[in-house]
């Protein structure tokens, strides 16, 4: 028997509220880019960060489900709507290592202002001893990261995302014009009953009507 060669996997998360052809575009592209093997789309249940989506957790699943139909690298991983607590990345991040072979790679991917924020995340500097981080850099971003994260950037930082090796460890940068889309906008469309067409999958925007989901709120 041959040998199996590593498997390089990325995981993206987010509350995908709804899921939207940014997300989808950003997704595939950062997947070509970092050669990945297959990109997990995350839905988180209880982020931490975050106030509570309008849609259930199981709406927000069954639309990246629909979204990622039919593109054999993009995957969907609902581990995180299995948990009673709320979302933190290093469980996750644990939880999948336990799931996968010892050389694996795992990539981490991240915007800039949440890279920026790692310092307050839980048990944030044990993230690498599981995975690579991939920064998602935009045009707009500011490039001066925070004063606790110099060192890591300079010790762990790697030029070429396809040149990360080993299962987890080190910090690199994507540059990304990403499509001026947003969940907020989204949501704010069908509130005014306005189109949305062209913004999310079509199989999601058949789901978003079938369901009623994200209409304006009226008094009862």
């Amino acid at each position: 028997m041959g040998e199996r060669s590593a498997r390089r996997i990325g995981i993206l998360g987010g509350t995908f509220n709804p899921v939207h052809i940014g997300h989808l575009r950003g997704a595939l592209e950062v997947a070509e880019q970092v050669a990945l093997d297959e990109l997990r789309l995350i839905p988180s249940a209880r982020p931490p960060h975050r106030e509570t989506p309008q849609a259930t957790a199981e709406q927000r699943l069954a639309m990246v489900e629909l979204a990622v139909a039919g593109e054999a690298r993009l995957r969907v991983d609902d581990r995180e709507l299995q948990r009673q607590t709320p979302s933190f990345t290093i469980d996750t991040l644990e939880s999948l290592r336990a799931e996968l072979a010892v050389d694996d790679q795992l990539f981490l991917l991240l915007g800039w202002d949440a890279f920026c924020g790692l310092p307050t995340w839980q048990r944030w500097q044990a993230l690498l001893e599981h995975c690579h981080i991939v920064v998602l850099q935009r045009p707009d971003a500011d490039s001066e990261a925070p004063e606790a994260l110099r060192d890591l950037l300079a010790a762990r930082s790697v030029v070429d995302p396809q040149g990360l090796t080993g299962p987890g460890g080190h910090i690199t940068f994507v540059w990304q014009t990403p499509l001026a889309v947003s969940a907020t906008q989204v949501r704010h469309l069908l509130a005014q009953e306005r189109s949305v067409r062209f913004l999310v999958p079509d199989a999601v925007l058949a789901y978003i009507h079938a369901h009623g989901l994200y209409r304006a709120k009226t008094d009862s």
